[in-house]
């Protein structure tokens, strides 16, 4: 019986939170996806900058899977 209760009191306090919980998730993930998105181009940037560094070196015959 006591199990009960606490589910019950679980229920109680957790459906507001659930709600919210699926209402504000589509507003952050919106929010996050310019600073996603300026990520994915910084990584690419640096990709690139390695790659034009360790272009020497694979000329040259150096490791491949660096």
């Amino acid at each position: 019986m006591m199990t009960f209760l606490l589910w019950l009191l679980l229920l109680v306090f957790c459906w507001p939170l659930a709600l919210l919980a699926l209402v504000l998730y589509p507003l952050v993930w919106l929010l996050t996806l310019p600073f996603r998105l300026v990520g994915i181009a910084v990584t690419g940037v640096f990709e690139f900058l390695k790659a034009v560094i360790l272009l020497p070196a694979r000329v040259l015959g150096g490791a491949r899977g660096v």
